[in-house]
C-alpha cells in the first residue's frame, strides 16, 4: 500500500472547548513525531512547494475513551472474562467509543480557522486541503520538495504539531508526505497464462530432443496419479508426479471436512476488500460455481459497494484491470467454501492505506458483515525509510478493536514471500523488492488481526480425500531447451514462492499466544537478534494457496470468460473467512475477533508439518507441465516445502501457524 506519512499518538486531557482563534502551534503543542519522514533529508532537500500547491491531509479522531476501547475489545473476545461475547451494536459503540460531535466540530474549527479546507468527514477522520501557507499556520510547518530515489517528493519540513487544545480528539494525520510507489499488493499470482487443468495423452514434443513429456498441460487429479516419465531426474533419481490440477471449492470443502459437517455458513456474510471493482463480479461468480458443480448467488446473497467515480490512483495501484483477478478469486472461494453465506464486496478507491481503511470502516461502521477477508499487504520496514508508522497503526487498530467489539473477525492473507527477506526478494514471484530485512508483513502482523497463512493441499485419491499438507513454500527449475536436464540444477534450484510468517520486531505477544507459541520463536527476532519481550508471531492459522497447488478461478472483467490457476495466501484468506462463516452457522452466534478461539482449539487444527523433512532431506517434488506456448514446451520442476527461513514442525510453528482447519475445528462451534 501507499505508505502513510509517518505518525505519531498523541495525548491530553478531554477537549472541551475549541479555540477561538487558530494561530501557529504554540510552544505547548502536541508534536506529531516522525511526520517529518526520514527520506526528506537536508542533502535531499529540493526547494520549497510551490505556494499555491494544494495538498490534502488526513486529521484521524482518537474517539471519547480509548483505553477504555482497548479493554472492552480485549474483554469481549477473552473467553475467560465476564465479558465475552457481549457484543455491540454500531450504534452503541459510537456512543461510546466514538468520537463526539463536540471533538469534531473543534478539530474541524481549528483547521478552518488555519485557512484549510475541510473536503470530508466521518467519526473516524477528517479530511482537510489546503495551500502551504494554510499548512504552515495549522501545523507549525511548511512542505518542501525532495529529490528521493530519482522523484520528486514532498514533505512536511519538520515533524507537524497541533495545538494542545484538540491533541486529545487527534490520533494522527497522514498524507502531508508523499508516499513514493509503495503500494499495497494482492497476495496472489497467477500459475501461467494458460489454465494447465486439461488431462491429455502423452505425446512426443518435436524439436525437443528425447523427451516424451506431454505437449498439452497435463496434470493429476490427485497426489501422485500421474507420473512424469521422461522427465529428467529432480531431486531425487526418481520419477516425480505431474503436479496436481488446480483445485476448485467442493474438492476443498471435502478435503478440509467441512463437507462432512453439513455446514454451509447460512445465516452469515462474508466481506472481502480489494481495490476498484470488477464490472462483471456476480456473473463470473455465478458461472464459475455452476461450472463445478454449485449453485450460483441466489437473488439478494451478493452485494458489491463501489463507486468508480472516486477512484484514484490508478496507474500507481494497477487499475481494476490489475485488482480484477484479485477480487474474483476472493469471491469464488468465499463463496465456494460457504455456498449459502451472504457476501459483500467493498472496493476501496486505491490501494493507498486511507483508502484501504476507509473500506474496511465502512463494513465495520455499518456492520455489513460477520467476517472479513483482506488478501493484500506489505513490508512494514524499507530501504528507503517509508515504513509503517506509529498512527498508521494506532489508526487501523481503533477500526479492528470496533470490529471485535461488534463481533465481527477481520482477516489477512500472510504475503506470498517467506519470510520477506531481500534475499527471498530477490527470487520470489511476489516480492516487495525494498525490503530492508527479513521480517512480518502488516497488517497480518497486527495482534487484533487474524493472519492466515498458506499451505500446500495433496488430495489422496481419485474421490478427492485428504491426502496431506506442507507448507507453501516452492522451488523452481525450468526443463532445458534439449529436455534433458533443469535450469538451475534442482539442487540450486532458487526460492520462487512462499507463505508468509514470522516473529514480529513491532509487536509484543498478545495473551492468546501465550502456551501455544514456543519460547524460542516468541523470543527471536527473525534477524536472529533474541528479545526479552515475547513477540507476536504469525500466520495464526493456514489453509491451500501454494502455487503450485493452486485453485482455479473463473474471470471474465467485460472480457471472454476464462478459468486459470492462482495461488497466494490471497487464496488462503477468503477460504478461512468462510470457513468461519460456517462456524458461525454452527454455533447459532456472531464468534467476533478469531484469534481466542483459535489458539484456544489450537490442539483440534490439524498440525501441518513440512512433508519432505519427515522422510528425508530431498524436498517433495512435481513437474508442472503446461504444453506447448507460443511454440515452447512450458515445463517445470517445483520443489515443495522450501519457505525460505520459515519451517513447518510439528506444534505452533512460523510458516503454518497452529495448522489448518478440519471438521472437528468446525463441530468445536456447536453448543
Amino acid at each position: 500500500m501507499v505508505a502513510a506519512a509517518s505518525l505519531a499518538l498523541l495525548s491530553g486531557s478531554l477537549l472541551m472547548a475549541a479555540p477561538s482563534q487558530a494561530s501557529t502551534p504554540a510552544a505547548s503543542a502536541k508534536t506529531i513525531t516522525g511526520s517529518h519522514p526520514a527520506w526528506a533529508t537536508a542533502s535531499a532537500d529540493a526547494g520549497a512547494v510551490p505556494a499555491a500547491t494544494e495538498i490534502t491531509g488526513t486529521v484521524y479522531l482518537a474517539g471519547q475513551d480509548p483505553a477504555g476501547l482497548t479493554a472492552y475489545a480485549t474483554a469481549v473476545s477473552d473467553p475467560a472474562s465476564a465479558s465475552y461475547g457481549k457484543f455491540l451494536t454500531a450504534a452503541q459503540y459510537q456512543a461510546r467509543f466514538g468520537a463526539t460531535k463536540a471533538q469534531i466540530a473543534a478539530v474541524q474549527k481549528w483547521a478552518e480557522d488555519a485557512g484549510l479546507k475541510v473536503v470530508g468527514t466521518t467519526s473516524h477522520a477528517i479530511t482537510v486541503k489546503g495551500t502551504n501557507a494554510a499548512l504552515t499556520k495549522a501545523f507549525g510547518t511548511g512542505e518542501r520538495q525532495y529529490k528521493v530515489s530519482g522523484e520528486l517528493r514532498h514533505a512536511p519540513a519538520k515533524d507537524v504539531k497541533v495545538p494542545a487544545s484538540v491533541s486529545s480528539a487527534v490520533l494522527g494525520v497522514s498524507g502531508l508526505a508523499s508516499t513514493g510507489s509503495n503500494v499495497a499488493q494482492p497476495d496472489s499470482h497467477k500459475v501461467t497464462a494458460d489454465t494447465a487443468t486439461a488431462k491429455s495423452t502423452k505425446t512426443t514434443a518435436a524439436g525437443k530432443g528425447d523427451t516424451t513429456l506431454p505437449t498439452t498441460a497435463t496434470c493429476s487429479a490427485y497426489w501422485g496419479e500421474k507420473t512424469a516419465k521422461g522427465a529428467p531426474a529432480g531431486y531425487t533419481n526418481k520419477d516425480v508426479p505431474f503436479d496436481q490440477c488446480s483445485l476448485y471449492p467442493s474438492q476443498i470443502r471435502k478435503a478440509y471436512g467441512i463437507t462432512a459437517t453439513g455446514l454451509t455458513g447460512k445465516g452469515a456474510t462474508v466481506a472481502i476488500v480489494d481495490a476498484y471493482g470488477s464490472s462483471t463480479m456476480e456473473a463470473d461468480a455465478d458461472q464459475y460455481a455452476t461450472n463445478h458443480g454449485d449453485k450460483a448467488f441466489k437473488k439478494g446473497q451478493y452485494t458489491e459497494y463501489v463507486d468508480s467515480s472516486q477512484w484514484t490512483n490508478q496507474d500507481l495501484c494497477g487499475g481494476p484491470d490489475g485488482w480484477a483477478p484479485e477480487e474474483a478469486l476472493d469471491v469464488e472461494m468465499a463463496h465456494g467454501l460457504a455456498p449459502d453465506a451472504n457476501v459483500v464486496y467493498v472496493g476501496a478507491n486505491s490501494c493507498t492505506d486511507d483508502d484501504l481503511l476507509a473500506a474496511i470502516t465502512k463494513i465495520v461502521d455499518h456492520h455489513l458483515a460477520d467476517v472479513v477477508s483482506n488478501s493484500w499487504g506489505e513490508i512494514m520496514h524499507t530501504t528507503d525509510d517509508a515504513d509503517v508508522t506509529a498512527t498508521e497503526i494506532a489508526a487501523y487498530e481503533q477500526v479492528f478493536q470496533q470490529a471485535a467489539i461488534e463481533g465481527i473477525g477481520i482477516g489477512f492473507s500472510a504475503g506470498d514471500c517467506g519470510d520477506s527477506s531481500p534475499l527471498a526478494a530477490a527470487t520470489g514471484a511476489n516480492c516487495q523488492t525494498d525490503t530492508s530485512r527479513a521480517q512480518a508483513n502488516w497488517p497480518d502482523s497486527d495482534p487484533w488481526v487474524t493472519s492466515v497463512g498458506g499451505t500446500a493441499l495433496a488430495l489422496s485419491d481419485k474421490s478427492g480425500k485428504y491426502g496431506f499438507e506442507t507448507d507453501m513454500g516452492t522451488t523452481r527449475s525450468s526443463l532445458s531447451a534439449d529436455g534433458k536436464s533443469w535450469t538451475p540444477a534442482a539442487a540450486s534450484a532458487p526460492f520462487y514462492f512462499g507463505g508468509g510468517g514470522g516473529t514480529s520486531e513491532d509487536f509484543a505477544q498478545p495473551g492468546y499466544q501465550r502456551g501455544v507459541v514456543p519460547s524460542t520463536l516468541s523470543h527471536t527476532l527473525m534477524t536472529g537478534q533474541k528479545t526479552s519481550q515475547a513477540k507476536r508471531v504469525t500466520p495464526d492459522i493456514s489453509m491451500v494457496g501454494d502455487l503450485y497447488t493452486s485453485v482455479l478461478v473463473g474471470i471474465s472483467d467485460g472480457a471472454d470468460y476464462s478459468e486459470g490457476g492462482y495461488g497466494g495466501t490471497s487464496v488462503s484468506s477468503p477460504e478461512f473467512a468462510a470457513v468461519q462463516a460456517d462456524a458461525i452457522q454452527g454455533a447459532h452466534h456472531a464468534i467476533g475477533f478469531a484469534n481466542p478461539a483459535i489458539y484456544a482449539r489450537s490442539h483440534l487444527t490439524t498440525d501441518v508439518v513440512d512433508k519432505q523433512a519427515q522422510h528425508s532431506s530431498t524436498p517433495l517434488s512435481s513437474v508442472y507441465d503446461a504444453g506447448v506456448v507460443n511454440g515452447n514446451l512450458i515445463v517445470r520442476l517445483i520443489g515443495f516445502g522450501q519457505d525460505t527461513s520459515l519451517n513447518a514442525v510439528h506444534g505452533f510453528d512460523d510458516a503454518t501457524g497452529v495448522g489448518s482447519p478440519n471438521a472437528t475445528y468446525l463441530r468445536s462451534f456447536r453448543f
